[in-house]
């Protein structure tokens, strides 16, 4: 089964998205954004710039967890991944980013 979005709005009025896995894992979040609108946007970037290896920023959180950022071609952040218990398990994830991120399916949760 192919990735998804799930667009949602948060308790403080603004909106995010999430990229679901196939098998309903989130895989990516974005950040806060002040309209539906904008985020909508951005769910369109991670589908642009979701294959293209360069944009990927791989990570060491504090704690010495690796994660990793989506990057727009002008080095935004689009979204951010969660924290992996190895590189290896976070070059899944980038992998995964890469093959469900280009999907056209979002489901409207706001």
């Amino acid at each position: 089964m192919a990735g998804w979005y799930e667009l949602e709005k948060s308790n403080n009025g603004q909106f995010r998205f999430v990229l679901k896995a196939g098998n309903a894992e989130t895989i990516l979040t974005s950040e806060l954004y002040t309209t539906q609108s904008a985020a909508e946007n951005g769910i369109a970037s991670v589908q642009t710039n979701s294959p293209l290896a360069e944009r990927y920023e791989k990570k060491l959180a504090k704690s010495g967890q690796p994660y990793f950022n989506l990057k727009a071609a002008n080095h935004q952040v689009i979204g951010n991944s969660e924290q992996y218990s190895s590189e290896a398990a976070r070059d899944k994830g980038i992998e995964s980013v890469k093959t469900n991120g280009p999907t056209t399916t979002i489901k409207d949760k706001t």
